[in-house]
């Protein structure tokens, strides 16, 4: 038999995450009045990142606006930071549009990218006066009629696909195609233009992906189509090149490097299982080989964030740079990240309930929280978890590997799918901190089954070192 071995996924901890985790007394309060779990958000780090993608802009002598996506994280915090740093709001429902109203936040500061835009959303976005991203045809035509009913103006910006790459076109399932979205700016939204109530603003795509390259084959082309609405005499207000830039969790390539290739290892039955049930998280083995890919975030990146943008504006065309030929435009080059904005601006933190062995042996540790509480698309979170023990604990180190499972009523139930080396068998009452949550991970598939209450989300403010 092969001996059991860890592979740690040691993450990217910020200092205020460090000092918040020194008030053990603080955590244990708020879960005690809260319940568990619950999760911790900072502005401070959100402000930092809408910094670096500024400069870099400014760098290339480009006029930008930045919008935050309101769908990465429920909490109103985010949208109010990025509005008093003078940027935006990226919106996708009527409550996400409402709440930002709400909160002070001007029109001007939001714009919406609805997947499905109904009558209520558009009737909101138009009394508001708030830009809309046209996707469709059937979304025209009752944006127009609501436009007539109400007699209003309404700011419209159009959604781009069609790009290509290499002659290969890039897949989507959103927005109109480059020939057609000309065909609709310049012959309906023109000079005799037969959509009588609509401005036109701007250009918007989003690509899904993290790919430089094709990012930057979008933009080029938008480029191109800005240049031709020009010689109709139409100005492109802004240009939006959506989300999806890549950020970074982990302290150590070579971790996430091992766990990749012993995963496949594993699967391939070479090492003991280090997920439950052996899961490949996406991969398969078929005939001794391993196939597909692991159905995860890639969760190392040494260009991510503000790196990555610049890369993208330093690629090269017609012997410039993208940024070189976006700056004279004057056009507002939009960005609408999520992910990457909230890099290190929360943490979720659960108590622990039980501990048990399943029937195949393995230690189990019950947290009072349900896996929809840290999870996305993803097959699993893959960063490996603090663990504060109660002061009391006088127990000796004692290392052990187990997994932490939830609350649902389901076999399939883990927290996170990874084998966990404990340095102390985990106690009832202990906590664990899950680092860097606040990006998709704590609210996108967050659910009320079994009636369980929503995780409670607090405000640290670290000039008091306090939570609220």
């Amino acid at each position: 038999m092969f001996s059991a071995k860890h592979y740690p996924l040691t993450p990217i901890i910020h200092e205020w995450v460090t000092n918040i985790i020194k008030k053990k007394g603080s955590l244990s309060a708020a879960i005690e009045k809260h319940a568990s779990p619950i999760n911790i958000l900072c502005k401070d780090s959100f402000e930092n990142n809408i910094n670096l993608y500024n400069t870099v802009f400014e760098h290339h002598g480009i006029k930008s606006k930045i919008y935050f996506a309101r769908k990465a994280n429920k909490s109103i915090l985010f949208p109010i930071t990025s509005h008093k740093t003078g940027n935006g709001v990226d919106t996708a429902s009527y409550n996400e549009v409402n709440q930002c109203l709400e909160a002070g936040i001007p029109s001007s500061a939001i714009v919406c990218t609805a997947a499905v835009k109904n009558r209520k959303l558009l009737e909101l976005l138009v009394e508001n006066k708030i830009e809309v991203v046209l996707d469709n045809e059937d979304e025209i035509d009752l944006l127009e009629k609501i436009g007539n009913e109400m007699d209003r103006e309404i700011d419209v910006i159009v959604r781009l696909c069609g790009f290509k790459k290499n002659g290969k076109n890039l897949p989507s399932r959103f927005g109109f195609q480059l020939e057609e979205a000309y065909q609709l700016i310049s012959l309906r939204m023109g000079k005799n233009k037969s959509l009588k109530k609509f401005k036109f603003k701007g250009l918007h795509f989003h690509l899904n992906g993290y790919d430089i390259e094709e990012r930057a084959y979008a933009l080029f082309q938008s480029y191109l189509l800005i240049e031709r609405l020009k010689n109709v005499g139409i100005q492109t207000q802004s240009l939006d090149m959506g989300g999806g830039i890549l950020m970074n969790y982990l302290a150590d390539e070579n971790e996430w490097q091992a766990f990749k290739m012993n995963l496949k290892r594993a699967i391939r039955n070479e090492i003991p299982p280090i997920t439950y049930g052996n899961d490949g998280l996406g991969m398969l083995v078929h005939k001794d080989e391993v196939i597909g890919n692991m159905n995860v975030y890639p969760y190392f990146n040494t260009i991510n964030k503000d790196l990555l943008l610049n890369e993208i504006l330093n690629f090269q065309f017609r012997d410039q740079s993208l940024g070189a030929l976006l700056s004279p435009l004057n056009t507002e080059i939009r960005m609408e990240p999520g992910r990457s904005l909230l890099d290190q601006c929360g943490i979720t933190v659960a108590k622990v309930a039980f501990r048990k062995y399943d029937t195949q042996g393995n230690l189990l540790i019950g947290l009072e929280m349900n896996r929809t509480q840290l999870r996305s698309s993803s097959a699993d979170f893959l960063l490996d978890p603090i663990h504060i023990r109660e002061e009391h604990a006088l127990e000796k180190a004692e290392e052990v590997f187990g997994y932490l499972v939830g609350a649902y009523c389901l076999e399939q139930e883990l927290i996170l799918k990874r084998k966990l080396l404990f340095s102390y068998i985990p106690q009832v009452g202990d906590l664990f901190v899950f680092v860097n949550t606040a990006g998709y991970m704590m609210h996108f598939y967050e659910s009320e089954a079994h009636q369980f209450d929503l995780a409670k989300n607090l405000v640290y403010d670290s000039v008091s070192n306090t939570l609220s």
